[in-house]
């Protein structure tokens, strides 16, 4: 929009309110007239006297956006809250998915056009953090929560300094109503027992067992840090500090804390001094039944308390997010299959999708393509069926290796659209992208995706292939073993071996490749595409009837399977790769 000349305005402080439609395009796409429908039902019904039972006033509407400007920037929260939550009540035909807002408030300077208009930078933040705000969720800038802090009752969670494309300054960010997936809001505001769609955690205030202060705020700090750290996974509803740290000091059962926060996971712990060193203890419960999923100890020195806390955070991060997902699919495969939505379907997929093997990634995808018919905008969803189809070029199982290179990445691109903050889909797409070779915005994707998630050990596995692809392998192995301290128990700990014997191999390190790539074949031994690696690595070590019967086995598995055909699936340099194809050949494996 073109700004009019100064002396057409007028400047004022407002609260500036901007708020759009979650999936709209995707809405008027399966249904035109029923959507336009649907929003002038929404207008009139929710928007409009909401706004005026909180002295708002409407500037405009966009499409399946609109503006509000307030005077008061805790009236302009509290319609968005009021605003979030009806519309996310069932609204119009029974079967009809509920509408989605994603909404931000700014408060700051505005200049108003003669026609009621707004415009300024009060008006640009206000848009660029509702661009932030997840499905269900408000983000408003530090100037309003400045104002609204103590006034309201709301569970805030700080984001802390955010860039803004063509915003000078860094804007400090506080999110609520975290819809979807990390739905955020205090106990009170949230029906008892309820859950949210996936997996949900509580982390509870660590117990200081010492009894001196300093260990408490330490306690208190490694707290805090496991909190952000799991938020970053968009696949989890994590409760606020704010809310757990009610609980500090009372003596409440995992159960009953469980049903008041409406959470599947409690973690919770307990930290000890004597003289110079600390332990300290975490488990994870399954609020529902009482039982412990997983339990750890660490220990460690004062003098290095500050690193111990990074450690600790990291590991229990680590360890947490594949014990959730174990008990997940757990937890879908005792549903009957009548009962199964698209949540289920994925879980149900996932122990597939890290099999890495033919007959397991078709089984994946057949699951991911029913969830899909059910949730067509599930992100997960579309980013592990992308994975899938990734699988079949990598591993040599395409029919078609143009197209399924063209879906995959086509696939990971559209579900990064809609997600485009979460690591995990991310990840996928970093992973598609070396797939078409695309190396340079591979390696922009990976390093997204673990700035907002350092903990993630699918990331570091994927960073540590792409350094491999890219003739980098002393980084490579290195980004390999993050992944395997991070999480050594993950089914993708022998991709990660796998990784670390091609990083030998690179290198020159011939008897360490094969070493590393045996112990990833005796975890996998259904996993025969290791033979196209492997078997070179032993002709290069100069052991040819290891190479021969490595071979023998791959073409067990691939009838038919010539040199070229590994030659197209592999990413590799063509120097790594001639010396890969040279060990093949020596290994008896026709062109």
């Amino acid at each position: 929009m073109n700004s009019p000349s100064d002396h057409t305005a007028q400047r004022r402080l407002a609260a500036v309110l901007a708020a759009d439609v979650v999936g709209y395009s995707d809405l008027m796409f399966r249904d035109e007239e029923g959507t336009l429908s649907r929003l002038r039902d929404l207008r009139r019904q929710v928007i409009e006297p909401r706004i005026k039972s909180h002295h708002g006033r409407l500037v405009k509407t966009i499409g399946d956006g609109f503006l509000i400007e307030f005077a008061s920037p805790v009236d302009a929260v509290r319609c968005a809250v009021e605003l979030q939550e009806a519309v996310a009540s069932p609204q119009g035909k029974a079967d009809a998915k509920p509408l989605q807002l994603r909404v931000g408030i700014n408060l700051g300077d505005i200049m108003v056009e003669d026609d009621g208009d707004i415009f300024g930078d009060g008006v640009n933040v206000a848009a660029r953090l509702q661009k932030m705000a997840l499905p269900g969720g408000i983000c408003l800038s530090g100037k309003v929560y400045e104002e609204v802090k103590g006034k309201l009752s709301y569970a805030f969670e700080d984001r802390g300094e955010q860039r803004f494309k063509n915003i000078g300054q860094p804007i400090r960010v506080f999110c609520l109503l975290e819809g979807m997936d990390t739905m955020q809001r205090s106990p009170e505001r949230r029906p008892s027992g309820s859950h949210p769609e996936g997996p949900s955690i509580a982390v509870l205030p660590f117990v200081n067992i010492s009894k001196e202060p300093e260990q408490e705020y330490f306690a208190d700090g490694i707290v805090e840090d496991i909190i952000a750290a799991l938020s970053r996974f968009k696949s989890f509803f994590v409760i606020a500090r704010n809310s757990t740290f009610a609980y500090k000091g009372r003596s409440i059962s995992v159960e009953q804390i469980g049903r008041e926060l409406g959470v599947r996971y409690v973690l919770e712990g307990s930290v000890r001094r004597s003289g110079p060193r600390i332990r300290i203890t975490a488990q994870l419960v399954d609020a529902s039944t009482g039982m412990h999923l997983w339990a750890e100890h660490y220990d460690g020195v004062v003098e290095d308390v500050f690193d111990l806390q990074d450690q600790i955070t990291a590991s229990v991060v680590g360890s947490i997010q594949p014990s959730i997902r174990t008990a997940e699919i757990e937890r879908a495969r005792r549903k009957r299959p009548e009962n199964l939505d698209a949540y289920d379907l994925v879980m149900r997929a996932l122990p597939y999708v890290w099999a890495l093997e033919y007959e397991a990634n078709k089984e994946a995808a057949r699951l991911l393509d029913k969830a899909l018919l059910l949730d067509p905008g599930y992100t997960l969803a579309m980013a592990l069926a992308a994975w899938c189809r990734g699988q079949r070029v990598v591993y040599n199982w395409s029919k078609n290796l143009q197209e399924d290179k063209r879906e995959t990445l086509r696939q990971a691109q559209a579900a990064a659209a809609l997600a485009y903050e979460d690591p995990f889909i991310l990840t996928v797409l970093g992973a598609a992208l070396t797939i078409t070779r695309e190396f340079q915005r591979a390696t922009s994707m990976l390093e997204r995706a673990l700035s907002l998630d350092p903990n993630s050990a699918w990331a570091w596995n994927r960073s540590g292939w792409l350094h491999n692809y890219q003739d980098d392998p002393e980084v490579a192995i290195e980004h390999f073993e993050r992944s395997l301290r991070l999480s050594p128990f993950d089914p993708m700990a022998f991709n990660c071996e796998i990784g670390i014997g091609c990083a030998h191999f690179i290198a020159r390190r011939y008897d360490l490749a094969a070493q590393w790539q045996e112990k990833a074949l005796t975890s996998k031994p259904r996993t025969a595409w290791i033979h196209r690696t492997l078997a070179p690595a032993y002709a290069l070590a100069g052991d040819l009837d290891k190479a021969r019967e490595s071979v023998d086995e791959l073409v067990k598995s691939y009838p038919g399977i010539r040199l070229a055909d590994i030659v197209q699936a592999l990413a590799f340099s063509m120097e790594a790769m001639s010396r890969f194809a040279e060990g093949l050949r020596q290994a008896g494996l026709p062109e």
